[in-house]
Order: structure tokens, then sequence, then C-alpha cells
């Protein structure tokens, strides 16, 4: 068990940032993984032009390297927002807009796990719409999922970073999914496990783990305080992958965690370490 025994792959909207876009497949291959993530790119564009799109493509495939994730538009990444599905007017409009060119991009190069971001609480809207807008757009996004053999991804954040957010505990990320799938019949949607975020909430995270792991469908780590490699902070990562596969969680493990002031490509000593 350990770090040897996890699938790894990088998140290409985190780390190898200060390269252009369509280098970072590159330098994740050069840096020895076989498999990338991705948060939607183009943050001011839900449906970019075709040429983009195929250019992005196009350096995935040079590079050798599997899609294994991509968000749904989700508004300014990093920026402001934190998603755009239960954000009443243009946003939504937005989201609904990148629904099937985020699935067909992702359907072109195999990618079976989209993520949606389920979007900040407005001023001045009640909760209970948005939430009743969002469970409207999850249930087309998950039907796009479908189509392309994906799961539909649900995050929970964490408060202190994203004090908008609603989904900020695991019990409340997995309330969703259960909703999306009982309203779509599919049992595509699935909780996209952080443990950076829950640790940042004060979840205790082996109890997360006991009670959700059948649920998640993905998992994501960066270590805590400082959101930075694993042993960088005090999260006991490699204990917490060995309980998620002991429980039988056998996907990817995304790296999305900050380089620190390191190129990027210095930043993965860690299983050495």
């Amino acid at each position: 068990m350990g770090f040897a025994d996890q699938r790894f792959n990088v998140n290409l909207s985190i780390l190898f940032t200060e390269l252009p876009l369509l280098e970072r497949p590159a330098a994740a291959a050069a840096a020895g993984f076989t498999a990338v993530e991705l948060w939607w790119p183009w943050v001011d564009s839900p449906v970019p032009e075709q040429a983009e799109l195929d250019a992005l493509k196009h350096a995935i495939e040079e590079a050798g390297v599997q899609l294994t994730g991509l968000n749904f538009y989700a508004g300014q990444l990093p920026g402001p927002d934190r998603g755009a599905l239960s954000v009443p007017g243009e946003e939504s409009e937005r989201f609904r807009a990148n629904i099937d060119v985020a699935a067909g991009f992702a359907a072109s190069l195999g990618c079976t796990a989209l993520n949606a971001l389920y979007g900040n609480r407005v001023e001045g809207v009640d909760p209970a719409e948005q939430d009743a807008l969002a469970l409207e757009n999850l249930v087309l996004a998950a039907r796009a999922a479908d189509r392309i053999g994906a799961v539909l991804l649900i995050e929970a954040l964490n408060r202190p970073e994203s004090p908008l957010y609603p989904l900020v505990s695991a019990p409340a990320a997995v309330e969703v999914v259960d909703k999306v799938n009982e309203a779509t019949g599919l049992g595509n949607a699935r909780f996209l496990m952080d443990l950076y975020h829950l640790s940042m909430n004060g979840e205790d995270l082996p109890a997360v783990i006991e009670r959700f792991a059948a649920k998640t469908g993905h998992v994501q780590i960066a270590d805590n305080p400082g959101r930075g490699a694993p042993g960088t902070g005090s999260l006991p990562l490699e204990d917490l992958l060995d309980q998620l596969t002991k429980a039988g969680y056998d996907g990817w493990v995304g790296l999305e965690y900050k380089p620190g002031e390191r190129p990027s490509a210095e930043a993965f000593d860690w299983p050495a370490r």
C-alpha cells in the first residue's frame, strides 16, 4: 500500500500554469504522468471556437496523455466564481450552452468524468430557487454525461475559501448526488471527494471515507495547510488513500495542489520522500 499503489493524474489548471495551456500536456508527460484533468480552460467562453477545442485536443493526443477529468463551464475559476449552474439568468444559460460542448470534447478524448461546480449563493435570490435551478441543470448534465458513458461529479468545497458556496461538507454534496440520481434514474452522479477541501472544513476524513467511498467517483488531494504538495502540511494523505483503496476505490487520484515558488516540474518529489 502507499503512494506507489495509486493512479495519480495531474490537474493542468493548477499545476504547470507557468506554461501556456497547449504546452502543459507535454510537460505533464515529461514529468512522468500518463493522465491529466482540467478545469474548463476557457473561463470567458462556454462555447469556444472549434479551432481552440481542436488545438487542445491535438496537444493532449500529441503528448500521449489521457484526459480523465474535465469541469463544465464554471465562470471565473480561478477567481470569484465557483460554478454557474445554480446562478439564475445569464450564468445558468452559459452553463446550459456548455453542456454539450464539454461532453463532446470529453467524448472525443475518451474522458469519462465531468465535474459540475454548484455555484455561489446570490444575494437577494431565494436559496430554494437556486437549488431548484441547480437540480434542473444537473439533470441535463447527468443525461449528457450518460450519453458519452461518463459520470457526473459533484464536489464539496471549503467554507473559508468559498464562503458563498453552499456545498461545504461531504454530506451536503452527497445529498445533491442522491437527488440527481433519483431525478434521472441513471445512477451516474457521483461524489468528488477532495481531501483538502474536506480537511479545511474540519471534517473527520476517515469517517467520510468510510461513509462515502462507495458513492465516490473521483478523489483529489492537496496538503493542508497551504494547499501544497503532499508532505508540505500535516494531512496523512498516504494513510487516507490506503483507506480509500481498502474501501474499494480504485479510480484516479487528481493532484490539485499548488507547486509553491518552484516550477511545477520540481513539485513531484514527494513520493520518494
